[in-house]
Formats: C-alpha cells, sequence, structure tokens
C-alpha cells in the first residue's frame, strides 16, 4: 500500500535545479557563520537590557532566518516571547528546530553532546552558548541542570526539548518533567513553543526526521524540498508550580499538542 502510495506522488521536477542554486548560497552562509562566531559571538554580551536585544542575539537571529530561507523555509512567529531570562520548551523533530526558534528569539539551547564533535558544526554551536547534555547520564544531566540554572541567574533564556529526542509523524511524546526544575531553582518563567511545518495552512509532518533517517539524508531532502511555511509559536506561560513539575510539564505539552493541531495533518 505505501508502496503504490509513493508511485502516486507527483515527481517534484523542481529539486534538482533547487539544489543548482541553494548549495553553493549553503557553502556562502556556513563561512558567513564562521566570521560572525569568530568576530561577534566571542565578544558580544548575551543578555538583554530594558527588552531589548544585544548585537549577538540579532545575529543570531539573522543567520538563522537567512539558512531557512536557503532551504526555502519562510519563517512566522505566532504570539510574543517572553523576555530574558525565560525557560522556553519546545517540540522537537527536526535538527532545524533550533534555527527556527532562534530565528525569533535568541537563546541558549541544550543538545545532546555528539553535536560537539562534529565539524564546524560544533564549534559554531558551542560558541552559540550551547549547553551540551550526554543522553542516558545521570552525572551529565546534573550538571547541565547546573549550568542551565547558572545561565538564567545571570539572565540569559535557555531551550529545551523535554520529549528527550525528536519524535516521528507529528507524535507529540511525553515531556520529562525533571528539566522544569531549572525554571523553579533560578525562578523564572517557563514559555511553551510551538514549532510547525505547515503549507498554506496546513500542517506538514513529513519535513521532520522520518523513521530511521539519517541527519545527512534529512539535510539533503530538505535541502531540495519545494517552499514551506516555518511556524514559531509563542505560547503562554505555564503557572509556577513548585510542587508539580510534573503539572508544568503536562499543561506545557497540552499547550503544545493545541497549537500543533490547529489546521490539518497531510
Amino acid at each position: 500500500m505505501e508502496a503504490a502510495t509513493a508511485n502516486l506522488t507527483p515527481r517534484d521536477r523542481l529539486r534538482p535545479l533547487r539544489y543548482v542554486w541553494r548549495v553553493p548560497l549553503l557553502v556562502l552562509h556556513v563561512l558567513f557563520g564562521i566570521l560572525i562566531c569568530a568576530l561577534i559571538l566571542s565578544w558580544a554580551g548575551g543578555v538583554m537590557k530594558n527588552g531589548r536585544e544585544p548585537l549577538a542575539h540579532r545575529t543570531i537571529r539573522m543567520w538563522s532566518t537567512m539558512l531557512l530561507r536557503i532551504f526555502g523555509f519562510r519563517s512566522r512567529r505566532f504570539g510574543t516571547p517572553l523576555p530574558d531570562p525565560v525557560l522556553f520548551v519546545a517540540n522537537h523533530t527536526s535538527w532545524l528546530d533550533i534555527e527556527l526558534l532562534h530565528s525569533q528569539r535568541a537563546a541558549c539551547f541544550v543538545a545532546k553532546a555528539e553535536i560537539a564533535n562534529w565539524p564546524l558544526v560544533g564549534w559554531m554551536a558551542s560558541r552559540g552558548g550551547t549547553i551540551f547534555h550526554r543522553r542516558g547520564n545521570n552525572h551529565s544531566l546534573a550538571s547541565v541542570m547546573a549550568v542551565m540554572v547558572q545561565r538564567l541567574r545571570e539572565g540569559r533564556s535557555v531551550a529545551v526539548f523535554p520529549e528527550g529526542g525528536t519524535g516521528h509523524n507529528g507524535v507529540l511524546r511525553v515531556f520529562h518533567a525533571r528539566i522544569f526544575q531549572a525554571a523553579l531553582d533560578a525562578d523564572v518563567p517557563v514559555q511553551p513553543v510551538a514549532l510547525r511545518f505547515a503549507r498554506h495552512g496546513r500542517r506538514i509532518v513529513d519535513a521532520g526526521f522520518r523513521e530511521g533517517e539519517s541527519f545527512m539524508g534529512n539535510f539533503l531532502r530538505l535541502l531540495g524540498e519545494a517552499p514551506l511555511d516555518v511556524e514559531v509559536h509563542f505560547l503562554e506561560p505555564v503557572a509556577m508550580s513548585p510542587d508539580g513539575r510534573r503539572r508544568m510539564a503536562e499543561a506545557s505539552r497540552e499547550r503544545i499538542a493545541a497549537a500543533l493541531e490547529d489546521g490539518a495533518v497531510v
């Protein structure tokens, strides 16, 4: 049945042409990113003052927006992000999710430790303030939580994916509650963020990782895709509950799920 359905999918004749112009632009953009990391992120301050973004934040947003445009994605924001410091919690389906949020609001992300060893990408992520976590390692999680609290107390925002990994086929997994403790310890608000791929207002779940798909496979597939809208929905903050991290996690998940399902899935 799946094979028959695949045969009915119209052939995208423009895909080869998209690679012709997107690949050179991507190379130039990466070189530009190296320049940004070397000259701006290495010295520019990363804390908002009186609600105004510092140069580093504006630069990150500009670079991320340009990267999305090279892939054919139009970034759109809904709602208003809270000023620093805040703990952003978002759904996770693609390696592009960090750039989606960064296109609208700069923050320190918590990411898997393997990224730190990726050529160039790891160095750029480190310069951007990424906090690396080794999954399945309780000692690593404790260290990550301590760094998160420190960044938040310094006035910087932190963004996490409470699912603990990427979801597939549009399924929103259970949110891990322990990560919300950082917001309680630092006494900062928690704002859920729904990241949504769409075309003509209808949700597209196939833009994220397919089951068993590698990073490079997803990267090359998306680089040749037809234009999509990428929506960043900043939702109402969840109520702080010192004795109920699980309630905070469930409330965040419910709000994100409602925002993702505001439209038909294709």
